[in-house]
């Protein structure tokens, strides 16, 4: 087996490669085949952002492993006018869905309720194959600028610490 426990940033080459849908690539344990059927263990740091279409991941025995976005099915969603896009975007974040952000579009999982939803707000949707690589949100995993150190940092309201006066 493979066993892969460390993210690298993209190289000009590699020695295999994982085609993965994004619910997989948001996983930090899995487990997995190369595209030449090799097993592969992922054991990465938890709390990271989802693998990213060409990020490269750096093998136990020092081989370097290329991730590819596998395509999906997704809405491609496209409104008349920004305001029109802006609405529908708003709509679906009020529903917790997770985003692809494009120049005039959106595109989430392949959902028939939001399809219609979408729709009826006059949005145009198109089912489409493609890699879906959403927008990680604002307080999504792995990344701040806290400078105390991860003990330190937490994003939990203080509302509910109670005594707190900070």
């Amino acid at each position: 087996m493979l066993v892969i426990h460390r993210r690298i940033a993209a190289q000009p080459r590699w020695d295999a490669e994982l085609e993965l849908s994004f619910e997989a690539r948001s996983k930090s344990r899995l487990r997995c085949y190369s595209l030449t059927g090799e097993d592969v263990g992922l054991f990465l740091e938890r709390g990271q952002p989802a693998l990213h279409d060409g990020e490269c991941l750096h093998a136990e025995d020092g081989r370097i492993v290329r991730v590819i976005a596998r395509a999906e099915p997704l809405l491609h969603v496209t409104c008349a006018n920004p305001f029109e896009l802006m609405r529908a975007a708003y709509h679906l974040g009020n529903r917790h869905v997770a985003l692809q952000l494009g120049d005039g579009w959106l595109r989430l999982p392949d959902d028939y309720v939001l399809k219609a939803m979408l729709e009826q707000l006059g949005a145009t949707v198109e089912n489409v194959e493609a890699p879906y690589q959403p927008e990680q949100g604002a307080y999504g995993g792995g990344h701040h600028h806290s400078h105390a150190g991860d003990a330190e940092f937490s994003y939990t309201p203080r509302l509910h610490q109670f005594g707190a006066r900070k």
